[in-house]
């Protein structure tokens, strides 16, 4: 008899449950806001608890009042914190109920439409937050609770809409009136009579992003590369404005005034020697040292997956509305054959050293998926005067000009070797055959000049009429050209410096 009874009452019971998971399968949210209706479906048989809990905070009338508080375009809208309501807006990002929810992963991609539940570091923290995907972000696929979309025409007129409002800090609308949750209600199917006609969500079985406990491995066919990213953060890939847009960004949580973030830039070396893309960065440092807002700790050259790569430690400071922001960042500046990757940890000045572990592991799990990237050139030393005297070697040149009237046009001469001299058969052959002989004793001059700064000048006055002749090189634009410049300026420099002396000396024995 007792068996009877259990076995009925556990029919009842999944019976109960499975009616529920079927009411809520014919139940559809609205969120009123100012911009427009935003219809939500859920998906009860893949996050069932996160649906529950979004319908009964629903009902409770938990996000009546609160804004959309978050607004990334090209990536997503957040919104459902109840610290919104109020405005100190340094709350913002921070409120929720007391309970939370355990992660329900699963295989729906973050396409356009797709709402999300936000969580913190820790997977099992969803509370109410959640988030409407503007364009598709598959790299958030596995890592954050899918439990409904979007599902009418002016859903998505009004998600459009919301993106495009003007932000200020940390992505918060400037204009809060604009994007608020005035009213949020829970319906029926049959109420709504304008729904689209969509298939069912995407999934993908396999993810690039790997959802088990631990760090995220971020790989990427599209650019070629491979990388470890901490637990939790937040992957995006914005999109690219500027070439100075990063490629992927992963956003830590915030402890400081900033969240720590790791971001790599790709660009095309365009053919270009690390020498030339290390002094046309170091330029643009220059103007912020120039103009207060940089300082530089330290540069220093290292290897990267058998990459040469520079390595700059700085910190200072930036403007964002009213707003002064003190940070440190560390960039890794990787030279490819095809690609150059910067790789940078940016994070509050206070809480730098926080995340740095976390930084170096995903900087010592970057992979180039391609090809190889060993560059045999060799490395001028144009960086630092006061770089690593330890590592010795460099270009004589560069160290005798570094910070004097000749830095100029020491980088005007390596603009005319990459922009044109390198650009002919000759001209690459003349610079090959030249850094084999150059490289062979500039080293050594080098480490010298650093010890000596007396030897320093002098070596300065010796070079400055080579310097000054080879920039006739400028006007070499084909082979002949190279050659016949070229040999002009080899006969112009023997004589300044063989020619001259010879003379002189003559002129003093036929005196004596």
């Amino acid at each position: 008899m007792k068996k009877i009874i259990l076995f009925f009452t556990i029919t009842l019971l999944l019976i109960n449950l499975g009616n529920q998971s079927f009411a809520e399968s014919e139940k559809l949210a609205i969120l009123d806001t100012n911009m427009g209706k935003i219809t939500i479906e859920f998906f009860p048989n893949d996050a069932p608890n996160h649906v529950k809990n979004f319908i009964g905070l629903t009902t409770s009338g938990f996000y009546d009042g609160t804004l959309f508080h978050r607004i990334i375009p090209g990536f997503m809208i957040q919104g459902g914190d109840p610290n919104t309501i109020n405005d100190d807006q340094n709350s913002w990002g921070q409120g929720g109920p007391n309970e939370r929810i355990n992660a329900e992963f699963n295989t729906i991609k973050h396409n356009r439409g797709i709402v999300s539940m936000a969580r913190s570091q820790d997977p099992n923290s969803a509370g109410s937050q959640f988030f409407i995907v503007h364009k598709d972000s598959n790299f958030l696929d596995g890592q954050y609770t899918v439990f409904g979309r979007i599902v009418t025409e002016e859903s998505f007129e009004t998600l459009d809409k919301i993106a495009a409002v003007q932000t200020g800090v940390s992505d918060r609308p400037i204009d809060s009136k604009n994007v608020k949750i005035t009213n949020v209600k829970i319906v029926n199917y049959s109420e709504i009579p304008n729904l689209l006609e969509l298939k069912e969500p995407e999934r993908t079985e396999s993810i690039d992003i790997s959802s088990s406990i631990g760090d995220q491995i971020y790989q990427s066919e599209e650019y070629e590369v491979k990388f470890s990213v901490p637990e939790g953060w937040l992957l995006q890939q914005p999109e690219k404005t500027t070439k100075e847009t990063p490629n992927i960004i992963a956003v830590g949580p915030k402890i400081g005034n900033t969240n720590p973030v790791i971001s790599l830039t790709i660009k095309d070396t365009n053919e270009k020697t690390f020498d030339y893309i290390i002094n046309k960065k170091n330029n643009k440092l220059r103007q912020a040292i120039q103009a207060g807002s940089l300082e530089i700790i330290s540069q220093n050259y290292i290897s990267v997956s058998d990459n040469k790569a520079l390595e700059t430690l700085a910190y200072g400071y930036f403007l964002k509305g009213d707003e002064k922001y003190d940070i440190q960042f560390k960039d890794i500046l990787i030279y490819g054959t095809e690609k150059i990757y910067t790789f940078t940890y940016t994070n509050d000045v206070v809480f730098f050293d926080v995340h740095l572990p976390e930084f170096e592991k995903s900087l010592n799990s970057f992979e180039i998926l391609s090809i190889s990237n060993i560059i045999d050139e060799p490395i001028s030393n144009i960086i630092e005067e006061s770089e690593s005297q330890d590592n010795g070697g460099g270009c004589l040149i560069a160290t005798a000009t570094y910070g004097s009237e000749m830095a100029t046009e020491v980088q005007q001469l390596r603009e005319i070797r990459d922009n044109q001299l390198l650009n002919t058969k000759a001209g690459k052959s003349f610079i090959n055959s030249f850094n084999d002989v150059y490289y062979s004793f500039s080293p050594y001059i080098a480490d010298y000049e650093r010890e000596n700064p007396v030897f320093q000048e002098m070596v300065k006055l010796a070079i400055t009429p080579m310097i000054s002749s080879l920039s006739i090189m400028s006007y070499a634009e084909s082979d002949s050209e190279v050659i016949s410049l070229g040999i002009g300026v080899i006969l112009l420099n023997l004589g300044m410096y063989l020619g001259v002396p010879i003379v002189a000396i003559i002129g003093i024995k036929k005196r004596k």
